[in-house]
C-alpha cells in the first residue's frame, strides 16, 4: 500500500516560508560554540580545589565545578574521558595555569550523582510557559558492535527516556530528567518538575500526558488557575460532574466535540508545543542521541549537562524568524 493512500482526498496547507533576520549575529554565535574560552574560564582556576571539609573522611581534591567543567567539555566536542584528560591539561599549559587535571577515573566516579550548578532561572521571575517532551537515548554496547560486526544481535538494545521543560518564550530549558525506558511520561513528570523551582503559568504537552492524574498534579504545584493543554484522546469521556463544575479537560473534550479539533488547536495554541520536537531535535544534532556514560547515575548527570550546554548555545545568539509567505 502506498505511504500516502489518501493523499487525494487530504486537505493540502500552504507551505510556509520564513527567513532569519540576524544572520550575521546567529553565524557568529555559532562560531563562539566551538570557542574554547566559552567553555573554559581561566578563572575557573581559584575554585578548582575542593573546599576543606569538616566531617569525617578523605578530602576530595577537586572541587564539583572542575569536574563538571571536564565532562561539559567531553559532552561538546565529543570525547572520551582519556581524551578530555589530555584537552584539560592541554588548555591548562597553553595559559599558563599550574592545574592539576583529574585523570579519567576520577571523571568516572565523580560524575555519579555529582551536583551541577543550578539552571539559569527567568530574568523577570515571571511565570514561564512551560512546555514538556521526552524522546529516546540509546546506550552503545555490546549489542551494537555485534550487530556492526555480524550483522545480529542476541541482547535486547537498552534505551534510557530524557524528559526536558523549557520555557516557551525564552527556549531555555528548565528542567531534565532521566529515567529507564519502562517509566511513562505522567509518572516521570513529578520528578521532572521538583527540578523547576519556579511559576508556571500555562503547561503544554501532548497527549501521553492526559489524565486526571497530571491535572490534579498541576494544579497541586501551581494552583487552579493553570492553564493545562494537553489534547484528550477520540474516545475521552467526560467527568462524573462535568454537567455541573466542568474541568479544564472537560471543556477541552467539548470544544473538539463541537468545534473540531484543528479549531481547538488554534484556540488553545497548542500548535506552539512543536517547539517541544524542535528542541528534542536541537539535542540530537549537537549533544546526540547516544548515552556515552555505562552506569544509570552517571548518565544523569550526563543528561543534566547536556541541558546546560544547550542553554549556554542558546545564550550566545540564537536566530530570529520572521514569516514572508
Amino acid at each position: 500500500m502506498p505511504r500516502k493512500f489518501s493523499e487525494g482526498r487530504r486537505h493540502k496547507f500552504g507551505k510556509q516560508r520564513y527567513r532569519v533576520t540576524n544572520w550575521s549575529e546567529y553565524n557568529e554565535a555559532l562560531r563562539r560554540r566551538g570557542d574554547l574560552t566559552v567553555w573554559f574560564d581561566a578563572d575557573a582556576a581559584d575554585l578548582w580545589a575542593a573546599p576543606r571539609r569538616k566531617t569525617r573522611g578523605g578530602q576530595s581534591r577537586y572541587s564539583d565545578l572542575a569536574i563538571e567543567i571536564c565532562l561539559c567539555l567531553r559532552v561538546v566536542f565529543g570525547l572520551p574521558l582519556r581524551q578530555t584528560q589530555g584537552l584539560v591539561r592541554s588548555l591548562a599549559r597553553l595559559s599558563g595555569i599550574v592545574l592539576a587535571v583529574p585523570c579519567f577515573s576520577t571523571l568516572s566516579r565523580r560524575s555519579a550523582g555529582l551536583k551541577l550548578r543550578p539552571a539559569a532561572r527567568p530574568r523577570s521571575g515571571e511565570p514561564v510557559h512551560l512546555v514538556v517532551d521526552s524522546t529516546g537515548l540509546k546506550l552503545f554496547g555490546a549489542a551494537e558492535w555485534q550487530a556492526w560486526k555480524h550483522g545480529t544481535s542476541t541482547k535486547r538494545k537498552i534505551w534510557r527516556k530524557l524528559h526536558i521543560g523549557f520555557d516557551l518564550i525564552s527556549n531555555e530549558i528548565l528542567c531534565a530528567e532521566l529515567t529507564t525506558d519502562r517509566m511513562g511520561d505522567p509518572t516521570a513528570l513529578p520528578a521532572l518538575l521538583d527540578r523547576y523551582e519556579g511559576r508556571v503559568d500555562r503547561f503544554l504537552a501532548d497527549g501521553a500526558y492526559d489524565g486526571g492524574a497530571t491535572y490534579e498534579l498541576l494544579a497541586a504545584r501551581y494552583g487552579d488557575a493553570v492553564e493545562v493543554v494537553i489534547p484528550p484522546p477520540k474516545n475521552a469521556a467526560l467527568s462524573a460532574d462535568a454537567a455541573r463544575n466542568p474541568t479544564s479537560r472537560d471543556r477541552h473534550i467539548n470544544e473538539i466535540d463541537t468545534h473540531g479539533r484543528m479549531v481547538w488547536q488554534q484556540s488553545t495554541g497548542y500548535n506552539q508545543r512543536s517547539r517541544g520536537d524542535a528542541q528534542i531535535g536541537r539535542w540530537k544534532a549537537v549533544i546526540g542521541g547516544k548515552l556515552r556514560a555505562r552506569r544509570f547515575e552517571n548518565q544523569k548527570t550526563e543528561a543534566g549537562i547536556g541541558a546546560k550546554i544547550l542553554n549556554r548555545m542558546n545564550g550566545l545568539g540564537c536566530p530570529h524568524f520572521e514569516r514572508i509567505a
